[in-house]
């Protein structure tokens, strides 16, 4: 008999214990009903602290298991009392706090879809998003005039004390009547304003599924202090910072506000955090920052996702926290597939790779043909999904001990002269230049190689970077058909709005053709 999935500590032993039946015995819920704001809150209620937030002021705010239980309690009340069916749509434009999470379990629990939006949007990008779910109730705190004037026909919310004094009349017990399958969240991906971001629907019973990422992707365990920085408007934040660690009983933490170091900082020393998930992008901005040493940080588990961490970071990361950070991988359409196991014995972690297919998984690298390609040969990353296997659009490579690399999306591989090169490789090479801060590289036309390597280059403060002298270090770094022979120096580089650098718009710079390929995103 094996322990509980929760109990075990050792990757052999993870792998032979794992069955996707197994989930369910995490939950109250079954396959018929389920509800995933009883399953984060209400069975947790005497656990004590649920959320802790930091805030760009550098306040902190704790949330109870039980006050969010009675809060969102109290909301789905509010909403029945308003007409509001099962099934309708929910807006919640909030940054993390008390009303967030009222407002996201309070929506679940009444059985309305809850749909989290990112409060700097702007205009078009929110329309798009508003136009595409159309729902009965937006709720927002500094923009409502905005928002009236932008959508006339909807009911805008000001989330204020009149709020939560209609609140505080309505009973604190309410009795969920979801089936598993009844729609709970729709989660937009970043997108662009002139691109329709897709809605990915999730059911209640999602959270059942997500379990294996928080397993063995984030190596989520009870009795860890554990902090997420990343927006819960994304997959990253809500799934993996949120609705995880809430429904195994986790304390967990976040941050609201624009992004901040110092502020990171202090909520990792304050919360004695000794788990930590977040983008790669967040952990080059602590390096960036170069004040690690100010603060008494002691990790166990670090774990990145989004997109691959350079070489340079993965090593400071080591040196800074002491802790060897771990990759999580997937898409929204398969979920997370590739992981790390951390704080797992017996789970080696590669420098640059991506991990191992998480339990449950069948993943191979395929040639265009279809085939499985030979080790280390770039390929398509795949997926079996119903004994097929399903391409994530994501080229990569698998070496002898069955680790997967990744080599950049669709329109990240560039062909030179019949030679298949990775953007990611080459951004890797460029952030070991101690006078770049980042980088990004795109193929662009060349009338006798068919594409040439573009970079784009951001100094470090105080540094000025030399292109020809640039040229020369990667050179001697990379193969002669691999260095950039187009190199830009730029202020900053576009991102989306989860933080992840955004290729598509340095296309759209240089009058590439479009394509159906999108940026990667981070799943649930």
């Amino acid at each position: 008999m094996f322990p509980k999935l929760t109990e075990i500590n050792d990757y052999e032993n993870a792998l032979a214990a794992f069955a996707p039946t197994r989930l369910w015995e995490l939950f109250d819920g079954n396959r018929e009903y389920m509800n995933l704001a009883h399953e984060c809150l209400d069975r947790h209620r005497h656990q004590g602290t649920a959320v802790s937030v930091k805030f760009e002021d550098g306040h902190l705010e704790h949330y109870e298991f039980g006050e969010l239980a009675d809060l969102t309690s109290q909301f789905a009340h509010w909403l029945e009392r308003r007409g509001v069916p099962p099934g309708a749509r929910i807006a919640v434009i909030l940054e993390p706090g008390r009303a967030f999470y009222t407002c996201l379990f309070g929506a679940i629990k009444r059985g309305a879809i809850a749909v989290p939006m990112f409060t700097l949007f702007g205009p078009d990008g929110l329309a798009l998003r508003i136009h595409d779910c159309t729902p009965t109730i937006v709720l927002t705190t500094d923009n409502a005039m905005a928002l009236r004037v932008q959508f006339p026909a909807l009911e805008i919310i000001t989330i204020d004390e009149a709020f939560w004094a209609d609140l505080a009349r309505e009973s604190k017990t309410y009795v969920p009547t979801t089936t598993a399958n009844d729609l709970a969240v729709f989660q937009y991906t970043s997108g662009t304003t002139r691109e329709l971001p897709e809605a990915v629907k999730h059911t209640q019973r999602s959270v059942v599924t997500v379990m294996i990422a928080a397993l063995y992707g984030i190596g989520l365990r009870p009795g860890d202090r554990y902090f997420c920085p990343s927006s819960p408007a994304w997959g990253h934040g809500l799934w993996h910072g949120t609705i995880s660690p809430l429904a195994l009983g986790i304390h967990t933490a976040t941050y609201a506000g624009r992004f901040d170091p110092v502020r990171i900082y202090e909520a990792l020393e304050t919360l004695r955090i000794d788990n930590l998930a977040a983008a790669a992008t967040v952990y080059r901005m602590l390096r960036n920052a170069d004040i690690h040493a100010k603060y008494d940080v002691n990790l166990r588990k670090c774990t990145f996702t989004g997109e691959p961490l350079d070489t340079e970071t993965f090593d400071w990361i080591k040196c800074a926290f002491g802790v060897v950070p771990g990759s999580m991988y997937g898409t929204t359409e398969v979920g997370v597939v590739l992981v790390d196991f951390p704080g797992m014995r017996g789970h080696h972690v590669k420098r640059g790779a991506l991990g191992k297919p998480a339990p449950g998984n069948e993943i191979a690298v395929l040639t265009p043909e279809g085939e499985i390609a030979a080790v280390d040969a770039i390929g398509e990353i795949a997926v079996k999904r119903a004994g097929d296997w399903f391409r994530v659009k994501d080229f990569g490579r698998r070496d002898a001990e069955g680790y997967f690399y990744h080599a950049g999306r669709a329109d990240d591989v560039i062909i030179s002269a019949g030679w298949t090169m990775s953007a990611v490789e080459i951004e890797n090479t460029l952030l070991s230049h101690p006078a770049i801060a980042e980088a990004a590289v795109i193929g662009i036309p060349d009338p006798v190689r068919g594409q040439i390597a573009k970079a784009f280059v951001v100094a470090r403060q105080g540094q000025t970077i030399d292109i020809a002298a640039l040229q020369a270090h990667l050179k001697m770094r990379l193969s002669k058909h691999e260095y950039p022979r187009a190199v830009a120096i730029v202020a900053e580089l576009p991102k989306t709005p989860a933080g992840k650098i955004n290729r598509k718009i340095l296309r759209d710079r240089e009058n590439l053709p479009a394509t159906s390929s999108k940026e990667p995103v981070t799943p649930p």
